[in-house]
């Protein structure tokens, strides 16, 4: 079993930007869901707080799931806090492209 601190072709702490990766996919995949939903671009907290509470909890899950199941995987908090970098990213990238989507189709 190769020691946790190698990498390979990979560099160190090529696993957190995979986190945030996924984790901004995840976001900019779930808000893309609920706007084909509600066939508007409307924008709401409670959706907003909704996607966190679930990307949270599935972060939270998944770095349980790895601590208590898996002996050769472990749990870190850096894990969670990119997973939440990416959400952030994804909550912020459909702000950013909602005001200025809302903007242009109101002129």
């Amino acid at each position: 079993m190769p020691d946790s601190k190698e990498t390979g072709i990979f560099f160190t702490g090529f696993d957190k930007l995979v986190h945030l990766g996924f984790f901004y996919v995840l976001t900019v995949l779930l808000l893309y869901g609920k706007i084909n939903h509600q066939h508007s671009y409307s924008f709401r907290s409670l959706t907003i707080f909704k996607i966190i509470l679930i990307t949270a909890l599935v972060g939270g899950g998944i770095e349980m799931i790895q601590y208590e199941f898996f002996p050769y995987r472990s749990a870190e908090w850096w894990d969670f806090g990119c997973d939440m970098i990416g959400v952030a990213m994804g909550i912020f990238s459909y702000i950013l492209l909602h005001k200025s989507d809302y903007h242009e189709k109101k002129a």
